[in-house]
């Protein structure tokens, strides 16, 4: 079913986002609006091109009176009042009003304007609509005004998680067009700057913005922002037409619910970059919108959705993914650059995330033999370069693990270690799966990896894991990264209750989401960083966390945490890298979005929704349908299968190619045999 563009607009008026968050991103380009204005532009990208100082401004002159337009918040004649804006994928919309006296005449003018990335070019479009709501006839001027600031030409390789650096400041080099010696930033409009309008007359003018290389001259004769900008919109209909055939629809009655599922599909598909410059096509960037973040980290896709991003990728783009992780050095780099270098120092969570991005990979698509000795290899590379404490791992300090802000989850910590162990069982089952040996000896090590997280890492009187410092010192960290060693099947029953006793209000839960600290956590709750140290959480953590207890048997749990979130939906156009548990908000001074916002897709159809692919082409559907409200998910793709699941409370139907499989009390329901599937 494909979705339509609409279906994700965005009324800004609603948006809890904070200003600079906002902006459209094309897959080539992405441009962003000046705050408070009708017509403002601030900032675009297009890596290698950065101009993230670049300002476009129009003035309209009427009647001879100059009517700016630069949001001045102050009284009697302020210009261009900001009146209503409205986001899309492709294009952000606005509308302003000017309604004032002047000269003892009444000058009434009402404007919208489109602002448009280029989806084929580095630049972007504005499009200014004036209309007449006065009873005589008007002169009236649009004049674009553009500071070119200081654009800089940045090779793909520098491109990083921060801003793209600048370049030196842009000149006057001729008529609507500045150069610095790097880029050359060109300024285009489709018709003359003046006309006459009509009582209740309308009349549109295109501008676009150009950016080049120093003596690649822009064609002005027969050149049509009006017609580049349009682009954006076809990329965008064809981007929701492949989601629609690759990621399965909901429809659901329960409030809020379709609206974070579609929020969450979209925060995964404003990461992703067509350009033909970037290693890989699409790029998974971590960010991007507002210009920054504008590389890959295997944690935030392989580690928070991989099995959705498996879908939208399928098989081949899935393996060269993982191939381009490798080649990028993902033992020795956290992340990568637009053209695959690797950035940054080792970081711990990558091997995990690259395990499970591949082992979702080959249960959703079949076994991919060419990966087993690189995986085989990376774990043991881990293995060689960490000090050992015993069976198990020192992963160093805060940059190797989560950044926190004080001294907390370092060295020597259940999460990854208990990842490690997963890691190992899925070696053995791959091994197992291609007739190879050395499957038990994976097995034994996995085990006793989870034995020594029980003996030196648990702490029974306290109902916690300790984190041990290779001095001996020990701490105990109340984050919400332990309830990953929960989900890598350490923990005995008393562990996992000790645990879940702490999901409540005033600890881990807010109203609008997780801490990723507990509040109660005196010692490291904080309000600075919600990412990793309370009073919020990374955009993944909640519904990764809704995930895990429903891999566990805890639905009421997990739809407790999930619905948390729901406000994500209708007040932010995408999500963000993290956000407060308090108050439906943001922090302004982080990154705008964020590529796990795919976790949200993730734990409806793997966690609710129950869908479990099998390494042996088998697939079983587990749902576990809240208490209230029914549910439809259509068009699963397992193989050459397409299943469908309707929930509701105490029931469930699946359906696979049209035909009934299971209708009843929810259960566990192999749909398709392995002999059935088509490999």
């Amino acid at each position: 079913m494909a979705y339509e563009l609409q279906e994700f607009a965005l009324d800004l008026r609603k948006s809890t986002a904070p200003p600079n968050y906002i902006a459209v991103n094309s897959g080539y380009a992405t441009v962003a609006p000046r705050a408070d204005t009708v017509m403002g532009v601030q900032g675009c990208w297009s890596p290698p091109f950065a101009a993230g100082d670049a300002a476009l401004q129009v003035q309209i002159v009427a009647e001879g009176h100059l009517i700016e337009d630069t949001g001045n918040m102050g009284k009697g004649d302020c210009g261009l009042l900001l009146a209503g804006s409205e986001w899309r994928p492709d294009r952000l919309a606005r509308t302003g009003t000017y309604h004032y006296f002047v000269h003892g005449q009444l000058l009434s003018l009402a404007v919208q304007s489109e602002l448009s990335p280029f989806a084929d070019r580095p630049g972007f479009m504005l499009g200014v609509s004036v209309r007449n709501r006065t009873n005589r006839k008007l002169e009236v001027a649009l004049n674009p005004v553009l500071a070119p600031g200081c654009p800089g030409f940045v090779p793909l390789d520098q491109w990083d998680f921060g801003f793209p650096p600048k370049g030196e400041p842009a000149g006057y080099a001729e008529e609507a067009v500045w150069e610095n010696g790097k880029v050359r930033l060109s300024l285009l409009a489709d018709t003359g700057a003046g006309f006459e309008l009509e009582p209740d007359q309308e009349r549109t003018v295109h501008f676009g913005v150009i950016l080049s290389r120093p003596g690649e001259a822009v064609h002005r004769s027969g050149a049509s922002p009006a017609k580049w900008g349009k682009s954006a919109a076809s990329f965008w209909q064809e981007r929701l037409e492949e989601a629609g055939r690759q990621i399965p629809t909901l429809r659901s009655d329960i409030p809020g619910l379709e609206n974070y599922y579609r929020r969450a599909l979209l925060s995964g598909l404003v990461c992703l970059w067509y350009k033909p410059e970037f290693a890989i096509r699409p790029f998974p960037a971590v960010a991007g919108m507002e210009g920054a973040g504008i590389c890959a980290y295997p944690w935030d896709t392989g580690g928070y959705a991989a099995q959705t991003l498996n879908l939208l990728f399928g098989k081949e783009k899935s393996i060269e993914l993982l191939r381009l992780m490798v080649d990028s050095g993902i033992d020795r780099h956290s992340r990568f650059a637009p053209d695959g270098t690797g950035l940054d120092g080792a970081y711990s969570y990558s091997l995990w995330s690259f395990y499970n991005l591949a082992w979702c990979a080959m249960k959703q698509h079949g076994i991919i033999a060419e990966l087993f000795p690189v995986m085989r290899d990376l774990l043991l590379k881990d293995e060689e370069r960490l000090p050992h404490w015993g069976e198990l791992l020192d992963y160093g300090d805060q940059r190797n693990l989560l950044e926190m802000r004080s001294a907390a989850h370092q060295h020597v910590v259940s999460s990854p270690n208990a990842e490690r162990a997963w890691c190992y069982d899925r070696l053995a089952d791959l091994a197992a799966g291609l007739g190879l040996e050395g499957a038990a000896e994976w097995r034994g090590q996995a085990e006793r990896i989870r034995a020594a997280i029980r003996a030196q890492l648990w702490d029974a009187g306290k109902g916690w894991f300790k984190c041990i410092y290779p001095s001996g010192h020990v701490e105990y960290v109340y984050t919400i990264q332990a309830y990953d060693s929960l989900r890598m099947g350490v923990c005995t029953p008393e562990m996992e209750a000790d645990l879940l006793s702490h999901l409540r209000e005033g600890a881990f839960l807010g109203e609008y989401g997780i801490s990723s600290i507990s509040a109660e956590d005196e010692l490291h709750y904080e309000l600075n960083d919600p990412d990793w140290s309370g009073g919020g959480s990374y955009t993944g953590e909640g519904p990764v966390l809704a995930q895990t207890l429903w891999e566990i048997g805890q639905p009421g749990l997990a739809w407790d945490v999930l619905q948390r979130l729901f406000w994500m939906g209708a007040l932010l156009p995408y999500f963000p890298q993290e956000h407060y548990s308090d108050r439906p908000m943001a922090p302004s001074h982080k990154r705008a979005n964020i590529i796990a916002g795919l976790a949200g897709v993730e734990a409806v159809l793997f966690g609710l929704a129950g869908f479990e692919p099998q390494l042996n082409g088998e697939l079983w559907v587990s749902p576990q349908p809240p208490e209230q409200g029914s549910i439809t998910i259509t068009g699963y793709p397992h193989r050459n299968l397409r299943v469908d699941v309707r929930l509701s409370p105490g029931a469930c139907e699946i359906v696979c190619d049209g035909q009934t499989v299971y209708r009843g009390e929810p259960k566990r329901v192999l749909v398709c045999q392995a002999d059935r599937i088509e490999r």
